[in-house]
C-alpha cells in the first residue's frame, strides 16, 4: 500500500473552451483497462511526472482531462511483469551478486543483498508503482528477523525507517554453515510462498488481483468525486452522458448505428472541418447533425444554426429539440414564415439553436454580419444540401453559404445530403470532407410491375429487370376496368396491419384512387381499429369548424386518406398523427411527401412514373422509395413502380441512370439571384469595389461551375453586368474616394429591398404600391392593407371568377369601394366582366387578381373559417392555406422594408399588427397557443376548452392529464407541447431579463474627471 508522505495523486485536467478531440477507440471511457486499448501516444497527453508536478483537482477546475482514452489511468499496468525497469534492476542486481561471489565470500555477498537492492530501488520513489511491486520491494530489501511473539513472518519493508549500520563481525559469531547461493528466481518465489503462507486459503495470485483492482477501483472513486462537480463531457461522442439518456427517453433510440459512430469519429469533425455526408433517405443522418450541434452549444459554448427546406420540417424540429434545450440549457429559436427576430438577441448566459427555413435562414446570416455577430455562430448544419441545385431557393442557400464562408473562418459547415453526381463540386465550394455510405437499417427491394407480373430491379441484368412473381389476384370485370393497374391487389397483400404510401402523379388523383379502392375493400377493413377512427373523424370535423372532406369521410372508416397540398395545416397534422400511430394504414400522396416529414411504410407502390406531367428524376425516385421499410418495425421494406409499355425503357434508363448533378442556380430565372446577392454585398459592406465583388464571386458555387454553368460569358462579365443592372435600378451607386478608386455604395431603396428580402423584381413596383397608398390610406378597414401586403408571385396563380367577384364587391362599404377604385379596380370593369361584356378601359389586370386575393384574404381575416372562404370563392382550402401563409411572410418582409425608408414610418405600427393577425388568422384568445411550434388552430381550441388558455398553463400541464383531457393527443406529443411552451417562457423571459441587464448596465464611456 502507499505511504502517507507518496500518497499518489491523479491530475485530472478539463478544458471546456478546447475545441481538441480527444481519440477514442470505439466507446471506452478513460478507466478501461490498458490491455483492452490502443497504445497510448504522447502527443495526446502529457504523463504525470513527480510529486512536485501534481495538482490539486480543487485548485484546477477547467482544464481538460490529461489522460486519454487510450492510457491507463493507473500507469498502465497491473503486475511486476508489465515492468521491464522492474526486471532489468533485478538482473542488475544479480549480476553484481555474482561478481561479488567471484571477489568475496558468500556470506559476506548473502549479508551486502539487502544494501544493494536499497541502493538500485532507492531513485524509484514507492509512490510510483503498484502494490504488487511494492510487496516486492519490501520483501527484498528487510532483513529476515526471527519472528518475536505475536507477529507473523512476513517480508513488508520498511524504506521510510532505513536500519541502523550493522557490524558484520559480530554476525560471524556462531554462524551455522553457509547455504547454497539462490538464485533471484529462487529467492522471489520464496519471498511468494511466505506471503502466501501468511493469507487465507484464497490463492495468492486471485489476492494481488484483488488488492490491485481495490486499489484502483478506489483511485477512480476519488477522481470521479473530484470530477463530479465539473459537466460531464466526455462519454458520449465528448458530450454529457445525460444526452444519451435523453436521446433515449425523447427520441427511443437505444444505440447509434455503426456509420454514424464512424462518422462522429472522422478527423474532419475533430478537427472540425467542415464536411459533407450523404446517405440514402431514413439512413440516420439527423441523428449525426443533431449530436454535433448539441456538441457545439454545450462544450464549445457556441450557437448553432440548422437549416431545413420547408416550414412544417422547422416546426417539427422545434417540438422535438426544444425538451433536448430545457434539460441541457440552451435556447431553441424558430425562424419560420413570419417568425424570428433581426437580428436575434443577444444572450450573454445562454447559447441558441436557431432553426431556419432557407429564406429565414438568409436574412438571419445578414444581420448578424450586419451586427458583427456572425463569429457566434459555431456550427452551420444544411439539411438536404442538394437542395443548392433547386431554383430560387437553391440560389438563397448558395448566397448564405457563400457569406459564411467569406465572413466567418471559426464557423464550421456541415451538409447533410442524398447521394449525389457531383459532390466533388460541393466539396471544393465549401472547402470540405466527404463521407458516403449506402447504409440502409432496413433492406429494400426494388420491383416493378408490368401488366400482371412483377418484376425485381437488378442494373445488372442486360434487360435491367429481373422475373419475381406473377401477381395473385382474383378481379370481377367490373374491378378489373376501375384498377386495371391492380393498385387494390397491390395494397392488400400489405394492409390493414402494415402500411402502405401510394405516390401519384397529381392531387385529383389521390383522392380518385383513395375512393376507388375504398369501394372494393372488404367490410373487414371497417372493423381495424374502428373507435379509433372514428375518433379521427370527429377531430377532421371539428377542425374543419363542423366541415368534413367528403372524400376523407369515405375513406378513413376504411383506414385510408390522401395527403397533398390541398388540406389544410390542420387537416395534414391530423392525417399524418393518424398514419404514424397506425390508425391510417394507407396514404394515397404527391411526391412532397417524401421531400417532407419522415412517414414511412412496409410497402410503397409509384403510381406511375411521372410528377404531373414530367418524367420521374432519378433524385425524385430515391426519394420516394426511400420512405420504404420502417426502423425497429420491418425487415424489409418493398417498393414497386408500375410501368405501361410506353414507359419501360425511359423506366430502365431511370433506373440506370446514375444521380442528378446539383449546379448553381445563382442564374436562374434571368440572374435574379446574382443581382440579390451583389446587392446584399454591397449593402452589408462586405464588398464596396468592383473587385473586391470579384474576389468573393471567386468562393460561390457558380465560380466552381462557371464552365458548365455559363460558358459562353466568363463569372467577371457577369459579375459587372449585374453591377450595372443595380445602377440602373437605383439600388446602388458608385462615387469616388480620396484616392480616385470607385467605391459602390447602396441607396436607400438598394437597403430597404435587401434588408426586406424582397425580390428585386417588385421592389420598385411595392415602393410605387406604399407611396400611392400613403396618398390616401384607408384606415377604418384592413383591405387596404391586406392589398398592399397580398404576395405578387401568387397573382399569376388564380384566376377570378368574375360572378363571385363582382357579388364580394358589391358587399364592401363605399370607402372600400373608393379603395379599389384608387388602386385601379373601378365597379364599371368588375361589373362588366361579370356580365361577359367587353371592356374598352385598360385596366392592368395584375392589379385587378391581386385585389380579388386581397378579398380572399380579407374575408378570411373577418370570418377566420378557413373552409368557409374558399367556397365563397370556390378555391381549395390548400390553395387558401398557402395564400394566407405566403401573406404572412411577404407582411413581414414589407414591414421590414419600410423600417428603412422614413417616408414610410406610418406603416410600421399598423403592418405589424396586420402581419400577426395573417401568421395565426384565429381568434384572438387562441394566439398565445398557436405561437407553440407545431400547434395548429384546432389543437390550440382543444387546448383552449380543457382549460389550457396560455403558454403558463401549458408549460406547468401535467403530461398524463393532458393526454387524458385532449382527445387523440398521445404522450410523446404532449411532451413536446409541454417542452415547447417551456422554451418560449424561457425565450420570453430571458429576452426581458436581457433589457434589464442593459438598462442597468454602467456604460463603458460614461465621462469621468
Amino acid at each position: 500500500m502507499y505511504t502517507d508522505n507518496h500518497m499518489q495523486e491523479i491530475v485530472v485536467k478539463r478544458n471546456t473552451s478546447s475545441s481538441r478531440k480527444r481519440s477514442r477507440d470505439g466507446m471506452r471511457s478513460h478507466i478501461t483497462p490498458a490491455k483492452k486499448r490502443s497504445s497510448f501516444t504522447s502527443e495526446t497527453c502529457s504523463a504525470v511526472e513527480g510529486h512536485t508536478n501534481t495538482q490539486d483537482m480543487s485548485e484546477n477546475k477547467d482544464t481538460e482531462l490529461c489522460c486519454s482514452d487510450n492510457e491507463d489511468l493507473f500507469e498502465g499496468y497491473d503486475s511486476i511483469v508489465g515492468d521491464s525497469s522492474f526486471l532489468a534492476k533485478l538482473e542488475d542486481v544479480e549480476l553484481q551478486m555474482r561478481q561479488c561471489h567471484d571477489q568475496q565470500t558468500p556470506n559476506a555477498c548473502e549479508d551486502d543483498l539487502d544494501s544493494i537492492l536499497a541502493e538500485d530501488f532507492r531513485d524509484s520513489p514507492p509512490r510510483a508503482l503498484p502494490s504488487s511491486q511494492l510487496e516486492f520491494q519490501r520483501a527484498v530489501m528487510t532483513p529476515q528477523k526471527s519472528p518475536s511473539k505475536g507477529t507473523h513472518n512476513t517480508s513488508t519493508p520498511d524504506l521510510m525507517n532505513p536500519r541502523p549500520a550493522v557490524n558484520h563481525a559480530d554476525l560471524n559469531v556462531n554462524k551455522p554453515p553457509p547455504k547454497a547461493r539462490r538464485s533471484m528466481k529462487d529467492h522471489l518465489k520464496k519471498v511468494l510462498i511466505d506471503n502466501a503462507a501468511t493469507s487465507s486459503t484464497v490463492s495468492k495470485t486471485v489476492q494481488q488481483k484483488e488488492a490491485v483492482m481495490t486499489e484502483e477501483m478506489s483511485f477512480a472513486m476519488q477522481a470521479m468525486e473530484s470530477m463530479s462537480a465539473e459537466p460531464d463531457l466526455g462519454p458520449f461522442f465528448g458530450l454529457p452522458s445525460k444526452v444519451k439518456d435523453l436521446i433515449l427517453r425523447l427520441k427511443g433510440i437505444q444505440d447509434l448505428y455503426d456509420w454514424q459512430k464512424t462518422c462522429l469519429s472522422l478527423d474532419s469533425v475533430q478537427q472540425r472541418r467542415n464536411l459533407i455526408y450523404s446517405l440514402p433517405t431514413s439512413g440516420g443522418k439527423t441523428l449525426v447533425a443533431e449530436i454535433l450541434i448539441f456538441k457545439e452549444l454545450l462544450c464549445r459554448k457556441k450557437d448553432a444554426l440548422l437549416i431545413l427546406p420547408y416550414i412544417s420540417l422547422v416546426q417539427e424540429k422545434v417540438r422535438g429539440l426544444s425538451g433536448f434545450g430545457i434539460e441541457l440549457d440552451f435556447m431553441v429559436e424558430e425562424y419560420a414564415g413570419s417568425k424570428g427576430k433581426f437580428p436575434p438577441v443577444k444572450r450573454r448566459n445562454k447559447n441558441s439553436l436557431y432553426i431556419t427555413t432557407i429564406e429565414k435562414g438568409h436574412s438571419l446570416v445578414n444581420s448578424l454580419i450586419e451586427n458583427d455577430r456572425l463569429d457566434n455562430i459555431g456550427l452551420v448544419v444544411v439539411d438536404e444540401l442538394h437542395m443548392l441545385g433547386d431554383g430560387s431557393r437553391g440560389a438563397i442557400l448558395e448566397m448564405t453559404l457563400s457569406k459564411i464562408l467569406y465572413m466567418s473562418k471559426s464557423t464550421q459547415i456541415i451538409g447533410m445530403s442524398a447521394t449525389l453526381g457531383n459532390v466533388g463540386d460541393l466539396q471544393t465550394f465549401l472547402r470540405a470532407d466527404n463521407y458516403t455510405n449506402d447504409f440502409r437499417p432496413v433492406e429494400l427491394k426494388e420491383y416493378v410491375k408490368i401488366k400482371d407480373s412483377i418484376y425485381e430491379i437488378d442494373p445488372r441484368e442486360e434487360t435491367c429487370f429481373s422475373f419475381s412473381r406473377l401477381l395473385d389476384f382474383k378481379y370481377s370485370s367490373g374491378m378489373q376496368k376501375m384498377d386495371p393497374d391492380h393498385i387494390i391487389a397491390l395494397a392488400t397483400e400489405v394492409i390493414p396491419q402494415q402500411s402502405c404510401l401510394i405516390f401519384c402523379a397529381t392531387k385529383k388523383n389521390c383522392e380518385n384512387l383513395a375512393g376507388m379502392i375504398c369501394k372494393y375493400l372488404n367490410k373487414e377493413f371497417l372493423k381495424h381499429k374502428e373507435a379509433e377512427k372514428a375518433t379521427l373523424l370527429g377531430e377532421l370535423k371539428s377542425s374543419g369548424n363542423g366541415s368534413l372532406c367528403p372524400v376523407l369521410q369515405k375513406t378513413v372508416p376504411f383506414g385510408l386518406a390522401y395527403h397533398h397540398s390541398g388540406l389544410t395545416s390542420d387537416e395534414r397534422k391530423l392525417v399524418e398523427e393518424a398514419y404514424s400511430s397506425g390508425v391510417l394504414c394507407l396514404l394515397a400522396c404527391t411526391s412532397t411527401l417524401a421531400a417532407g416529414i419522415n412517414l414511412p411504410a412496409r410497402r410503397v407502390i409509384l403510381r406511375s412514373p411521372y410528377v404531373a406531367a414530367e418524367f420521374l428524376k432519378r433524385s425524385q425516385y430515391k426519394q420516394m422509395v426511400g420512405r420504404a421499410g420502417r426502423a425497429g418495425i420491418d425487415a424489409m421494406g418493398e417498393s414497386i413502380l408500375i410501368l405501361q409499355d410506353k414507359d419501360i425503357n425511359m423506366a430502365k434508363n431511370l433506373l440506370s441512370a446514375p444521380m442528378e448533378k446539383c449546379y448553381s442556380n445563382l442564374l436562374h430565372d434571368g440572374g435574379r439571384g446574382l443581382f440579390s446577392l451583389v446587392l446584399s454585398l454591397i449593402g452589408l459592406k462586405i464588398t464596396t469595389t468592383v473587385e473586391q465583388v470579384r474576389d468573393f464571386m471567386k468562393g460561390t458555387l457558380l465560380s466552381v461551375q462557371e464552365a458548365q454553368v455559363s460558358p459562353e460569358r466568363s463569372l467577371w462579365d457577369l459579375t459587372v453586368e449585374s453591377i450595372e443592372t443595380l445602377k440602373q435600378k437605383s439600388l446602388i451607386e458608385v462615387s469616388a474616394d480620396v484616392n480616385n478608386q470607385t467605391i459602390l455604395q447602396i441607396t436607400r431603396l438598394g437597403r430597404a429591398t435587401f434588408k426586406g428580402s424582397v425580390d428585386l423584381s417588385y421592389c420598385d413596383l411595392l415602393y410605387r404600391d406604399l407611396s400611392k397608398g400613403l396618398e390616401g390610406l384607408l384606415l377604418n378597414s384592413f383591405l387596404h392593407l391586406v392589398y398592399l401586403v397580398t404576395p405578387y408571385d401568387m397573382v399569376q396563380q388564380c384566376k377570378p371568377d368574375w360572378m363571385i367577384y363582382f357579388r364580394q364587391f358589391t358587399n364592401l362599404s363605399a370607402a372600400e369601394q373608393k379603395m379599389a377604385t384608387a388602386v385601379g379596380v373601378p365597379e364599371s370593369f368588375v361589373a362588366r366582366k361579370a356580365a361577359g361584356q367587353s371592356v374598352r378601359k385598360s385596366v392592368d389586370i395584375v392589379v385587378v387578381n391581386r385585389l380579388y386575393l386581397a378579398l380572399v384574404l380579407y374575408s378570411l381575416l373577418k370570418e377566420t373559417n378557413l373552409w368557409n372562404v374558399s367556397d365563397k370563392f370556390q378555391l381549395t382550402r390548400g390553395f387558401v392555406q398557402t395564400l394566407l401563409s405566403s401573406a404572412s411572410a411577404f407582411g413581414s418582409s414589407v414591414l421590414h422594408f419600410t423600417e428603412e425608408l422614413e417616408e414610410f414610418w406610418a406603416y410600421k405600427a399598423l403592418l405589424s399588427e396586420l402581419t400577426r393577425r395573417l401568421t395565426y388568422c384565429v381568434q384572438a384568445e387562441l394566439i398565445p397557443l398557436m405561437e407553440v411550434a407545431g400547434v395548429m388552430e384546432h389543437r390550440a381550441k382543444q387546448l383552449y376548452n380543457a382549460g389550457y388558455k396560455t403558454l403558463a398553463h401549458l408549460a406547468n400541464a401535467d403530461p398524463k392529464i393532458l393526454v387524458k383531457t385532449v382527445e387523440n393527443l398521445f404522450t410523446r406529443q404532449a411532451n413536446q407541447i409541454i417542452a415547447s411552451a417551456k422554451m418560449l417562457i424561457k425565450e420570453k423571459a430571458e429576452a426581458l431579463q436581457e433589457e434589464v441587464d442593459d438598462l442597468l448596465m454602467l456604460p463603458s464611456d460614461i465621462p469621468s474627471l
